[in-house]
């Protein structure tokens, strides 16, 4: 090779990294997204830098004074219109190797999975595979509470026992890992007292969801983690999000702590899926919540559909869709959102959907001040406050 042909190579070589370094922003992230299947890339957005510093000042102040000072141990990211203007993380994945928690480290979401299940029998229904009156007969024959819905398990309204407690006051096995066809089978056996006549009153139920776990499978022909692999995580680029698997993840998965740091064990409630077991990450979660801007998954009507308030027999600004909890204000401003909480994971989502801002927090050390992340929302929107569940 003459010197010339050097000097063009090298030329190229550069040319070609430059051009990477462009597009890969970080290194991490871009190169992984493009080549996800059907992702698109989120539009650029430019925040003026006075805004910036304001928003990054605001939220800063709020993480040192509501999670550092209380043992915070977990990640954080807010961002406005899908642009981050905060992103940390503080503390360990494992508290006792010390491993430091990184963007990559990914937490159980708690009830947050709801969302999930929720969106993915709502797609179920856009596509025309489902129906939100068929009853739950049409999948479990035997099942014995007439009345419920697909839409009553979808907005809570059901009457159903929540299984987290009749399955142990039935005398499950304690050792024994409870699946959701075990729920079931149990609702089928025993029939135990639900909490009233179907859709007359909003009452929050694991049992719900655990149930729109099976259907999801009956529907789809795929297992639960499979449909919402193809479905959203994939195409999505969520490369860090997945649903727990006792037999594959116990080993691995990000462990949780009470309040002092010990170990919170699993327990024989641990092995479901639908109320809670999907685990993500800050930045995974951002990529799910621009999703639901677009008609990229979900048509209009369905994302209004999710977003209508179903339980109207009491006033206040508080009620809930189909997977998702809401603040309407009397000035038609809504915010969406969903907590969650199982052993040791505390978890925050909320989308301000007229501010496009949204507030990402997940924990796993016991800490109750992480749900006073809604605070965080009236630092863009002048003080408005956000009400608890």
């Amino acid at each position: 090779m003459n010197s010339n042909s050097i000097k063009n190579f090298l030329f190229l070589v550069v040319i070609s990294s430059f051009l990477y370094s462009c597009q890969s922003g970080n290194g991490r992230e871009r190169l992984p997204e493009a080549e996800a299947e059907g992702y698109k890339a989120p539009v650029p957005c430019v925040i003026p830098s006075d805004k910036l510093k304001y928003y990054k000042d605001n939220i800063e102040d709020f993480y040192q004074k509501y999670l550092v000072r209380s043992g915070f141990n977990g990640g954080i990211l807010v961002a406005k219109g899908g642009c981050v203007v905060y992103e940390n993380y503080h503390g360990f994945f494992d508290l006792r190797k010390k491993d430091t928690l990184n963007s990559h480290s990914a937490f159980h979401l708690a009830s947050i999975s709801k969302t999930f299940t929720a969106m993915a029998t709502l797609k179920l229904i856009q596509d025309g595979k489902l129906s939100l009156n068929d009853s739950i007969q049409k999948f479990f024959p035997a099942f014995p509470y007439h009345g419920v819905t697909v839409k009553l398990l979808l907005n809570h309204r059901s009457g159903l026992p929540n299984y987290l407690y009749f399955m142990q006051d039935l005398g499950w096995p304690q050792h024994q890992y409870c699946t959701n066809e075990d729920v079931l089978d149990y609702l089928i056996k025993y029939k135990p007292a639900g909490t009233g006549r179907p859709d007359t009153h909003f009452s929050y139920c694991n049992t719900n969801y655990s149930l729109l776990g099976l259907i999801i499978e009956k529907v789809s022909g795929m297992s639960y983690e499979d449909f919402l692999k193809k479905t959203f995580f994939i195409p999505l680029g969520m490369k860090d999000t997945y649903v727990f698997n006792m037999a594959r993840d116990s080993a691995r998965a990000m462990k949780s702590y009470d309040y002092r740091g010990r170990m919170e064990p699993y327990t024989f409630l641990d092995q479901g899926f639908g109320d809670k077991n999907v685990y993500s990450t800050p930045e995974d979660m951002l990529k799910w919540d621009q999703a639901l801007y677009t008609n990229q998954i979900f048509s209009k009507e369905t994302l209004e559909e999710a977003y209508t308030p179903y339980s109207n027999e009491r006033p206040g600004i508080r009620n809930y869709g189909f997977g998702w909890r809401m603040n309407i204000f009397p000035d038609g401003k809504k915010v969406i959102y969903h907590n969650g909480w199982w052993h040791g994971n505390n978890t925050v989502f909320i989308r301000s959907i007229q501010d496009s801002v949204t507030i990402i927090v997940l924990g796993n050390k016991y800490d109750r001040n992480i749900y006073q992340a809604k605070k965080i929302a009236e630092i863009f929107d002048g003080g408005r406050s956000i009400s608890d569940e």
